[in-house]
């Protein structure tokens, strides 16, 4: 039996990183593998335990097929190593920090893709992403609204194959949540 891909969006300073790395261990015993990131920003970043690489690298990485799932966001290429194919294959399932842009191409390629949204109240956001201090003021502002577009035109369609988590209160109950639905969702994740 195949794995399935866990896709996990939502807007820069959700909390996808540090959910990533409190239910690691949980959906380690579960079976589940959480992908490392291929990003063009220096592995010394804050953020997330991604593998840092230069444009030209991540520009020689993806003519050589390295990855199953890349794409561009915020002035950055991210890219998902393609070894997560055979990791599917082998029956186990896949989660991955993904882009809510590539969220189409994703379903194309992983049509069984089990969405998950993180989402934050605006001002909870707000908030986390001034304490990171990676963009000015204006250029927040502008996520916050793309983020509440995108919220509202993903919600309306009432998407089964996606579970929307609130990530505006503590990490721990995120984490029971997210654990949950996926078994809930995931027969295959209660190996």
């Amino acid at each position: 039996m195949s794995g399935r891909l866990i896709y996990l969006i939502g807007p820069s300073g959700s909390g996808k990183d540090s959910l990533l790395v409190a239910a690691r261990v949980p959906l380690a015993e579960r079976g589940c593998r959480i992908v490392r990131r291929v990003i063009t920003r220096s592995a010394e970043s804050v953020g997330e335990a991604a593998q840092g690489v230069s444009a030209e690298q991540f520009a020689e990485m993806q003519a050589q097929g390295a990855f199953a799932l890349s794409w561009r966001a915020n002035g950055l290429a991210y890219g998902i190593p393609r070894e997560i194919d055979d990791w599917l294959a082998a029956g186990h399932d896949v989660l991955v920090n993904g882009s809510r842009g590539h969220l189409t191409q994703t379903r194309e390629r992983y049509p069984n893709v089990l969405v998950v949204l993180l989402t934050v109240d605006q001002a909870v956001l707000r908030q986390r992403l001034l304490a990171r201090g990676r963009e000015p003021a204006a250029e927040i502002e502008l996520r916050l609204a793309r983020n509440a577009r995108f919220n509202e035109r993903v919600l309306a369609d009432n998407d089964p194959a996606l579970l929307v988590l609130d990530n505006s209160g503590p990490l721990e109950s995120t984490v029971e949540r997210l654990l949950a639905c996926i078994d809930e969702d995931t027969p295959s994740m209660s190996a």
